[in-house]
């Protein structure tokens, strides 16, 4: 573990409390957190019952060592500038975020008074209660750090957390959040639109049929990459695509350009690494072609008709 650090955290929300509980229960003391709300209040009292619930200004001041500021990302570099212009921070503490967007640059009101800045984002979706305390040992943490001290506390915070980190540069943070929301936040809605369809086919119980397709799906890409495409598109079974996309423009419309665009990506990386030829191909990227010119002609009439 390294040296025990007097922390407080501004935005007791999902990440922010939770983070803090963590490094709580690494050996650090947390001493003050900020939260307004009904539900930042009770994650105070829940998860940091050692903390006292202290405005923004009044917490970094409690912070002798480590300020860990976990606001959305919009709000990041008002709050920022608004400590550094009432003094509330002080030469010498580490003022890190946990926005996965943002590097070092929004920190840059903090470094001018002397403070040192740190991104630490935990590559994880959080619920804000207990349980996700369980789910943060092994994960990995995007870290940017500017100097050697900074970047070895940096590790040894990350340690302390039973993570890795993944040192991230300053102009690819905005890459490497993208990267994660396109897999996480995009799975959710990828994976609630196929049970919708499910229920729309008749099906009772969705999470029953998707739960264990899905995870070995899931599973299988992480291990194997593009060699664990299957399905219709690999094979350049046009028929079948063109059966689907009737059904969905008959049933569900509002899915068809996003069924579209998946299938045409699903396609084009196929085709890429071998798996499907491009004379194969040919057919099922008419059926996509056609289906997309279709939506935006029905697009432009809408557009018309007001």
């Amino acid at each position: 573990m390294s040296a025990e650090l007097t922390v407080g955290v501004i935005g007791a929300g999902r990440v922010g409390a939770v983070l803090a509980a963590a490094l709580e229960a690494a050996g650090h003391h947390v001493v003050a957190a900020s939260g307004v709300s009904a539900a930042a209040k009770h994650r105070i009292r829940t998860l940091l019952p050692g903390a006292v619930n202290l405005p923004a200004d009044e917490v970094a001041r409690a912070a002798a060592d480590l300020l860990v500021i976990a606001v959305p990302d919009d709000a990041l570099a008002g709050v920022v500038t608004g400590l550094a212009a009432t003094g509330a921070l002080r030469p010498g503490q580490v003022v890190a975020h946990t926005s996965g967007a943002h590097g070092l640059a929004v920190l840059a009101p903090a470094a001018a008074v002397g403070a040192r800045p740190l991104a630490l984002h935990p590559a994880m979706t959080f619920t804000g209660t207990p349980a996700d305390l369980g789910r943060l040992p092994g994960i990995s943490y995007g870290v940017t750090a500017a100097d050697s001290g900074v970047r070895e506390l940096a590790a040894a915070l990350v340690a302390d957390l039973g993570g890795s980190p993944e040192w991230i540069a300053e102009d690819r943070r905005a890459l490497y959040h993208a990267g994660l929301a396109h897999g996480a936040n995009h799975l959710v809605t990828l994976v609630n639109e196929a049970a919708d369809r499910l229920r729309d086919a008749g099906v009772l119980s969705p999470d029953k049929v998707l739960g264990p397709l899905l995870t070995a799906a899931l599973e299988n890409a992480l291990k194997m990459g593009d060699a664990a495409i299957t399905g219709p598109v690999s094979r350049g079974d046009a028929g079948t695509v063109a059966r689907h996309v009737r059904e969905l423009e008959r049933t569900a419309p509002d899915s068809l350009p996003a069924y579209v665009a998946l299938a045409r990506r699903t396609a084009d990386r196929a085709i890429a690494t071998g798996r499907l030829r491009a004379t194969d191909a040919e057919p099922l990227l008419g059926v996509l072609a056609d289906s997309t010119a279709a939506d935006a002609g029905h697009v432009g009439l809408g557009e018309a008709a007001k």
